[in-house]
């Protein structure tokens, strides 16, 4: 009997250079599963809005889908169920959908960072760290709770958006406390103070130009780190490197994530190692296909 392909996908804009697909399509390979992962990106599509999307996937029979900006906190309220830890962070990135239609949200981000952070620059860092985390949006959300769970000493949040970064503190102060989290003031002046700096905007991002992080206050030793990883190397982590600091790229959260969202989506458990090196390999064949068209 054929068996019945397992599709899941991403929504989200400007996601074109994702390498979800290539990581997904070689779990697929490496688990005997039929699957396919589709992007789905609002920038190329008429239909924008993430609910008619949403009933579009169902309707496709699709096993669940990742969900990236700018919808990460929109797409809460139309799921069946939010899962506690996702409900906690206050963002979704992955949705699966059962065989009768209904929807649950979960949060793979929170894991897929603390696990690249502690691969790539040791637990050590963030434990007792103060950290300057830059973005309140989905991402940054994760990434705080992430932070958290890593021990760090204080996390001194900024946002271009007041309400956002307050409503982020709020949460944070509710579950953990308020020595260990406020906003920040002169941007420049925290992070000269503090140990380690994270971007968690989408600025840097290829479509989204620049860099949110006061290049002028970086030093050697710091570490810093970025969610982004299209380009690989940000130019905040091009400036972080140029002076001294350790770096630890958008690329490792991809694939912890990507990793947590698999097993959820199949019930399968993946290969960690395979699984960087279908990214490294994607990576490469993405990057020399920029270049060539430059």
């Amino acid at each position: 009997m054929t068996r019945a392909r397992v599709l899941v996908g991403l929504i989200g804009a400007n996601i074109m250079g994702s390498l979800s697909p290539a990581l997904h399509a070689d779990a697929f390979a490496a688990a005997g599963i039929d699957g396919y992962y589709h992007l789905l990106d609002i920038d190329r599509l008429a239909e924008r809005r993430p609910q008619r999307l949403l009933d579009a996937l169902k309707v496709a029979g699709f096993a669940g889908t990742n969900v990236t900006f700018p919808f990460k906190q929109e797409i809460m309220p139309l799921l069946d169920r939010i899962d506690a830890e996702a409900a906690e962070i206050g963002a979704v990135n992955t949705v699966t959908i059962a065989s009768d239609g209904s929807t649950t949200g979960y949060n793979t981000d929170r894991i897929g960072f603390r696990r690249s952070l502690e691969e790539g620059l040791g637990r050590a860092s963030a434990e007792g760290a103060t950290v300057v985390l830059i973005g309140a949006g989905g991402a940054g959300c994760a990434v705080a709770f992430a932070l958290m769970d890593l021990g760090v000493k204080t996390i001194v949040l900024h946002d271009r958006e007041p309400g956002r970064a307050g409503a982020l503190i709020d949460s944070m102060v509710a579950r953990y406390g308020r020595i260990r989290c406020r906003l920040a003031g002169d941007l420049a002046s925290e992070i000269a103070a503090a140990d380690g700096v994270i971007n968690a905007t989408p600025q840097g991002m290829h479509g989204f130009p620049g860099n949110p992080v006061p290049i002028a206050a970086l030093r050697a030793t710091h570490w810093a780190a970025d969610v982004i990883y299209t380009p690989i190397e940000t130019e905040f982590i091009k400036a972080a490197v140029a002076k001294g600091a350790r770096t630890l790229t958008g690329g490792g959260m991809c694939v912890h994530q990507a990793v947590a969202a698999f097993r959820l989506f199949t019930g399968v458990e993946p290969d960690m190692a395979r699984m960087h090196q279908a990214f490294a390999t994607a990576l490469a064949a993405r990057d020399r296909a920029r270049a060539a068209s430059t």
